[in-house]
């Protein structure tokens, strides 16, 4: 099982993830608030001969199944492009957010252009590393909040052989859903957990915020989140303040023995 964190360093991921010991790390490969597209890292070569995991985290402002037009059809361009970017540097896959709608539009039109991306990028040979589908904190039109509504999206795309899953702590807790067997239940659902996002969280059980914390700090029991590592059996990215990521990683490696 391979642990590391997000690298907030983006100029210098390979030098942070030394400094930290990692076996994974998550990167940007853009300005997270920004369309603009990817250029070619300055330590592509480098990362993809290190030996170490690298998984791209996208862009913020991409919601796939938005229906304005204004915001999917950038949406759908920029993971297109960032898909591309990560597989410059060798990575293991494309975080992206499960997205949202607006008050009153038809979820089931969310779904499907979810499942046009998928089937868009098919018609030109695939998307290059998996798009690791995360699930969602807080919002009522949420496409993967609840499990019920990440049942409906994986049903739109779960036959897509790029399409995979990301399971992050603090966004299931905010979200209301209870931790001790959440990982069985994701996997009855979309068979797979290929991420996770371990994070604990500054606020309550389903108080819809998505505000990390670190492993020891927040309202998890940390004993949970091992728990759920260890069901999980998936590579685990902290998430977690960055003044506290090299003690929650060691944290991790004793609590794991």
């Amino acid at each position: 099982m391979r642990i590391g964190a997000h690298v907030r360093q983006d100029t210098d991921p390979l030098g942070t993830a030394h400094r930290l010991g990692a076996d994974i790390i998550q990167m940007f490969v853009t300005d997270p608030q920004d369309w603009k597209k990817p250029e070619t890292h300055p330590q592509a070569a480098a990362l993809r001969e290190s030996g170490i995991d690298v998984v791209v985290h996208s862009s913020y402002r991409i919601n796939v199944a938005s229906l304005n037009n204004r915001l999917r059809m950038p949406s759908r361009k920029a993971v297109v492009d960032q898909a591309a970017a990560a597989a410059e540097l060798g990575a293991v896959g494309l975080v992206v957010h499960g997205g949202h709608l607006r008050d009153g539009e038809d979820a089931a039109l969310g779904y499907e252009n979810w499942r046009k991306l998928f089937e868009r990028q098919a018609d030109k040979g695939g998307f290059p590393v998996p798009i690791l589908i995360e699930n969602t904190a807080g919002g009522d039109h949420a496409m993967a909040r609840t499990l019920d509504e990440i049942a409906r999206l994986w049903d739109a795309v779960g036959d897509f052989d790029t399409a995979g899953f990301c399971l992050d702590t603090c966004h299931a807790w905010a979200g209301g859903e209870e931790l001790l067997g959440l990982v069985e239940r994701i996997q009855a659902i979309t068979g797979r957990i290929d991420l996770l996002h371990l994070n604990n969280s500054r606020d309550d059980f389903d108080s819809g915020r998505d505000r990390h914390a670190n492993l020891e700090s927040g309202h998890i029991d940390p004993d949970v989140l091992i728990a759920v590592l260890e069901a999980a059996g998936a590579p685990a990215i902290l998430e977690t303040p960055a003044e506290g990521i090299a003690a929650d990683l060691d944290y991790l490696r004793a609590a794991r023995g």
